[in-house]
């Protein structure tokens, strides 16, 4: 077992995230944008159009997020952000973006405004993604780059998003 390895054992964690798991950052602003949708109707036009780009939107984030969790699996390494990691993914759909999971959780909702007809969940995602950068992606990024040697160079390759 190498230094690292001993290390996260002996203290048992992995990145210092806030303890909320990150789809539910997604699913609860998604679920206040319908809510708010509800009260103060902000309707989307643009149909059909919109509903197909939102169908699109929804399927290609299904696919990258789930990409970005098959590699992680594939690897033998774990999915939640508070575990420590055994191995710096940087196969599959890591190639393209070091979040696709949260890239593709971000479509997922964009895409379901779309499909939904209403602005308030385009209007709320950029709060959403600024809730996950700060509570988790920099305290990840921030943990890998301590972990791993390679990180720095993995990051100057590839982007956070797309």
């Amino acid at each position: 077992m190498s230094v690292p390895e001993q290390e996260q054992e002996n203290t048992g964690g992995g990145a210092r995230v806030f303890p909320v798991p990150p789809p539910l950052y997604f699913a609860g602003g998604f679920a206040a944008g319908m809510a708010l949708h509800h009260r103060v109707p902000l309707p989307l036009g643009g149909r059909p159009v919109t509903g197909v780009l939102g169908a699109v939107a929804v399927a290609g984030g299904v696919v990258l997020a789930a990409g970005g969790a098959r590699e992680i699996l594939r690897r033998r390494t774990t999915i939640v952000p508070h575990h420590a990691v055994s191995t710096l993914v940087t196969t599959g759909v890591y190639q393209v973006s070091r979040n696709p999971m949260y890239t593709g959780l971000a479509l997922v909702h964009g895409g379901g405004a779309l499909l939904a007809g209403s602005w308030w969940p385009l209007i709320d995602l950029p709060l959403v993604l600024f809730a996950v950068r700060r509570l988790v992606i920099e305290p990840e990024e921030e943990y890998l780059a301590s972990r791993f040697e390679e990180y720095a160079e993995y990051r100057r390759r590839v982007r956070r998003w797309l």
